[in-house]
């Protein structure tokens, strides 16, 4: 067994963490415009996250979940790489792991991925139609304690278990405007 040893000056403080977790794009990025890509990266930036990652849908993923085509899975990730290297934009990262399984991944089976790769804690950015349709499936009672997530806009019609777990989840507004207030608590 070998020991890491680590030697610190007399005094040494370990400085404090500023940023926090992952947040996640889940979404199959169909329709998605620049402008929501740039609002989501705005908002990492603001909430301090460590990291950010762009999670393309599978086209399986999709048709199960909305009964709807969607364009090749690959031109999708080519377009948001487009993107990234237009914003270049090192903070954001583009999961590739539906891509690589090439089949319909359950929402709870990336989640788990995705705490087992990226620093937690976890949180799930999605539109609140994807949000509304994730609270139908009877897995989201079981996943939902180990994230939070974070709604691009207030939903018009609320699902009951969204509502119900109303303390799990914030819009982009509420978010921005509870770390606002955190950030100057801190300073004073």
């Amino acid at each position: 067994m070998t020991r890491n040893l680590q030697y610190v000056p007399y005094g040494y403080e370990p400085p404090i963490e500023t940023h926090k977790g992952t947040m996640v794009y889940y979404d199959t990025f169909e329709q998605t415009t620049v402008r929501e890509l740039e609002l989501f990266a705005e908002t990492g930036a603001t909430l301090s996250f460590t990291k950010l990652v762009l999670y393309p849908l599978h086209e399986e993923t999709a048709r199960r979940m909305w009964k709807q085509p969607v364009r090749s899975y690959y031109k999708r990730v080519d377009e948001l790489g487009e993107w990234q290297r237009e914003q270049a934009m090192s903070a954001v990262v583009i999961e590739n792991w539906e891509g690589k399984r090439k089949k319909y991944t359950p929402i709870e089976a990336a989640i788990r991925f995705l705490m087992e790769k990226y620093t937690t804690p976890l949180f799930l950015y999605m539109s609140p139609e994807i949000a509304n349709l994730c609270a139908t499936y009877a897995s989201f009672e079981e996943w939902i304690r180990n994230v939070r997530l974070v709604l691009s806009s207030e939903p018009i019609e609320l699902h009951p278990r969204l509502e119900q777990y109303r303390n799990r989840w914030n819009t982009i507004e509420e978010a921005v405007s509870r770390h606002a207030k955190v950030d100057k608590e801190q300073r004073e």
